[in-house]
């Protein structure tokens, strides 16, 4: 995953995590990755322009979401 988001243009750093304490097995006896367990950071340099986001599960609103920080 990390590699893959490497490879947009821009992209100066990144790091994927797998919360794998939200892992749920299947019917199956399997587990399937969800948004909400995955935590991304991302490092952004456009133009001498550097920006660093997030993208994390955000509990209230029950979705994944990015933000800047």
């Amino acid at each position: 995953m990390e590699e893959s988001i490497s490879l947009q243009p821009y992209v100066k750093e990144v790091s994927v995590h797998i919360n794998r304490q939200r892992l749920l097995e299947n019917f199956f006896g399997y587990g399937e990755l969800e948004g909400r367990m995955i935590i991304a950071k991302v490092q952004i340099d456009y133009e001498g322009e550097v920006v660093n986001a997030k993208l994390e599960y955000d509990e209230e609103k029950k979705y994944p979401l990015m933000s800047l920080v």
